[in-house]
């Protein structure tokens, strides 16, 4: 898939995020390339990988493979990704965007970073590919396609998973919960996508409650703001067509908030944006059009967060590159997969402890969905 070429500045994740302001300041500063604060990339490893010295990474799962230690086969197409914490150890949950039956499934990892199991906690989907995580534990799996629903699963299993038709029925892309206005975030991937909040009725039950658009006006940043719309199942007009002047945003792709504003990218034309959802105002974080010289990052995709405040950013293409963006503005990859050049990378999220970094090569290097492969990283992450 040809993607986009985005990002240009420092954002930061989890509990050292950045605040609003500083966001804006950092948004002002042109990109710096630089050196990775972890260093140059070393030759590629055995598992065909380019880490900076003191790494080391293992394949926790093959699509159409069992997984190591488990009687459970990983799927097809693994996408879209976050960890929970699970007792003395973690969870990590993978969306597979394949039609019909994608899903998700889920490996639970010991306190030692042993497999202890795998199994699935959504099935009979379609194009599950990104989603989000929620305050209470949950992950919310997005279908991709027309009138797509959004899945609330539960890592822990032991429950079905639950249909959210509240939160709309359009081309779900990711989701980003924001507790403190109690509202989910939706980014939409569609030429003329929109940018969404749902906002539920009691928070911690997504199962009824009022969609809302963006509207804001034709300058790129300004003030914003929500419109209901009308009519979320989209019976006779798509819902990005319901309200008059809600926002369009080609492609909207990934998607994550962190102390008052919430980041989302757009394929269509390498941008980033951030909602400062205190002021209620829309910023163009990044525009690649901007960016002197080669960008260190393209085919920008799936982003996560680590406590240190850097910014870990997925490629869809490019050289199939992670890369890190440090909250004072330096951009530079962190990994590198060779011989990959078919796939794309998605699904980045820590280990709750910080200490283990978790993706995928969505197709590996068979460049089908049935050659999926999910990775997990060590090493001295700040």
């Amino acid at each position: 898939m040809d993607r986009r070429t985005v990002l240009r500045s420092a954002v930061a994740g989890g509990a050292a995020a950045l605040s609003g302001s500083l966001w804006a300041c950092a948004a002002a500063r042109p990109e710096r390339p630089g050196p990775s604060p972890f260093g140059a990339l070393a030759a590629p490893n055995g598992n065909g990988l380019q880490l900076p010295a003191g790494f080391s990474s293992r394949v926790v799962a093959r699509s159409r493979q069992v997984v190591p230690g488990t009687s459970y086969t990983w799927h097809d197409a693994p996408d879209g990704g976050a960890c929970f914490a699970a007792g003395t150890g973690w969870i990590y949950v993978s969306n597979s965007e394949i039609t019909p039956d994608g899903g998700a499934s889920a490996i639970r990892f010991d306190a030692d970073g042993g497999i202890a199991s795998a199994y699935r906690i959504l099935s009979g989907t379609h194009r599950n590919c990104a989603g989000g995580a929620t305050p209470w534990a949950t992950w919310l799996s997005c279908e991709e396609v027309s009138r797509g629903y959004v899945y609330e699963t539960y890592p822990q299993g032991g429950a079905a998973a639950v249909r959210r038709a509240a939160m709309g029925r359009f081309t779900h892309e990711a989701a980003a919960c924001d507790p403190d206005r109690r509202v989910v975030y939706l980014t939409e991937d569609e030429p003329d996508g929109c940018f969404y909040r749902f906002r539920p009725r009691t928070w911690g039950d997504l199962s009824a409650g009022t969609l809302e658009v963006l509207v804001a006006g034709t300058a790129a940043s300004g003030p914003v703001t929500w419109a209901q719309v009308p009519d979320p199942g989209a019976a006779g007009t798509p819902t990005r067509d319901q309200v008059a002047g809600a926002k369009r945003f080609p492609g909207g792709e990934g998607c994550w908030y962190a102390d008052g504003t919430c980041w989302f990218t757009t394929k269509g034309d390498n941008r980033v944006w951030a909602y400062d959802a205190v002021k209620q105002r829309i910023e163009l974080a990044y525009d690649d059009s901007l960016v002197s010289g080669t960008a260190p990052l393209t085919g920008v995709d799936n982003i996560t967060g680590a406590r240190s405040g850097d910014l870990y950013v997925a490629e869809d293409g490019g050289n199939m590159e992670i890369c890190v963006i440090t909250p004072d503005g330096v951009v530079a990859p962190f990994l590198r997969v060779t011989g990959q050049s078919s796939s794309e990378l998605c699904g980045p999220a820590f280990s709750p402890d910080g200490t283990r970094f978790y993706f995928s090569s969505q197709r590996g290097s068979s460049g089908a969905s049935a050659g999926g492969i999910t990775y997990e990283v060590r090493g001295p992450f700040r």
